[in-house]
């Protein structure tokens, strides 16, 4: 009985270690010395400011920029709570902030039909893209704010334009941070 207590106690000790420290350090050392900018989160820098993360969308509410999704993690872009809303499609709440949302778009640009990403919230809450069309539909916004001509910014929106992976899996997409960033640089060059 002594010996069957002292091998669990042995093999305890030793996988905790095994598993708990060597493992951790050995996985966290190799995904920075392959995946460095990955491994930290994908964040960008501008003069020596970190001013977000590739992976993790973020509000951007003044008219001279490209807006993200709709958020509904925590108080919006919370990445602690990070989730959808779980509301039904007959929830009360759901449908005042949806119908709020399509009425401020229709405002912003009443000849367009609205890109659905514009009006409704992802399942991480967290999505740091929109689709082409969904910048598309912002153009003319970002365009009069800005007193640029709307083929400059379709041109720039092309550009950060990502297509599928592998080109098949997934949809078009715009990274909004990284948008909104070069429309900054533009204005700082001029």
């Amino acid at each position: 009985m002594k010996k069957n207590i002292l091998v669990a106690i042995s093999f305890t000790l030793v996988t905790t270690v095994m598993f708990g420290v060597i493992y951790p350090l050995a996985v966290t050392g190799m995904a920075q010395l392959l995946f460095h900018d990955r491994a930290n989160g994908q964040l960008i820098a501008r003069d020596g400011k970190l001013v977000g993360s590739r992976i993790i969308g973020q509000a951007f509410t003044g008219s001279a920029y490209f807006h993200s999704r709709p958020s509904s993690a925590g108080t919006g872009y919370d990445p602690m709570a990070s989730g959808g809303s779980n509301l039904a499609p007959t929830n009360k709440n759901l449908i005042e902030r949806v119908t709020g949302d399509v009425q401020k778009l229709h405002a912003e640009n009443p000849n367009a039909a609205i890109p659905v990403d514009l009006a409704t919230t992802s399942g991480s809450g967290l999505d740091p893209d929109i689709s082409p069309e969904a910048a598309d539909f912002q153009i003319p916004r970002v365009a009069h704010s800005r007193n640029m001509k709307q083929t400059d910014l379709r041109a720039l929106v092309q550009k950060h334009t990502k297509g599928r992976d592998l080109e098949f899996l997934g949809e078009p997409r715009v990274n909004v941070l990284e948008l909104n960033l070069d429309l900054d640089s533009l204005r700082r060059e001029r």
